[in-house]
């Protein structure tokens, strides 16, 4: 019950913080570490980040599985270390959710509301994660002008895999060996 009543709370400041109306879904990005980043908490990871209209970003790390599982036994995956003890939801949807949800790519939603989660169905695209990874106002400008992050454009195909073991070495070459495609625009970091 505790939990519950936490997790309206944090869906209730989440949709305070992040209205699903004012960003944009393609302005999504995929962010791959850099081999030299010695952040412990993102060292070789994926995340999947979005604008958000306070300027700062929102987003999951895709390639931290655990050996945690949710309590319909679902496995659980490390989002980031913004509210751990909350779980949140990567999923796909052909209609808006009727729940607070941050979109984050045409027909993705990220969200922590107890009623998107709830209703994801077997056959459904979605990964459930512990927490979250955010951004204030210009901090991942100061990370990129650090070379901590190489940016990709974000694709379907990358969020719900069910191998990752591989996703980020994958992405490292691909934007290291010039097959990356063509940077994201700037503009949208600030």
């Amino acid at each position: 019950m505790r939990s519950a009543l936490r997790s309206l709370l944090f869906c209730g400041l989440l949709s305070l913080l992040f209205p699903a109306a004012a960003q944009s879904q393609e302005d999504a990005i995929l962010l791959v570490a850099h081999p030299a980043f010695r952040d412990l908490e993102y060292r070789q990871t994926v995340l999947l980040a979005a604008p958000a209209p306070n300027g700062g970003h929102v987003g999951v790390i895709l390639n931290r599985p655990t050996k945690r599982k949710t309590e319909k036994g679902e496995p659980l995956w490390f989002g980031g270390p913004v509210m751990r003890e909350v779980t949140v939801a990567l999923f796909r949807s052909e209609r808006v959710p009727a729940a607070s949800a941050f979109p984050v790519l045409k027909g993705v939603y990220l969200s922590m509301h107890p009623a998107n989660l709830e209703a994801l169905a077997p056959g459904q695209r979605y990964r459930f994660y512990s927490g979250f990874s955010g951004w204030a106002p210009g901090q991942l400008q100061s990370e990129l002008a650090r070379n901590s992050w190489y940016m990709l454009p974000p694709r379907d195909e990358f969020l719900f895999r069910n191998d990752m073991s591989g996703l980020w070495r994958e992405l490292v070459e691909k934007a290291r060996g010039g097959r990356a495609e063509p940077q994201i625009k700037p503009d949208i970091l600030s």
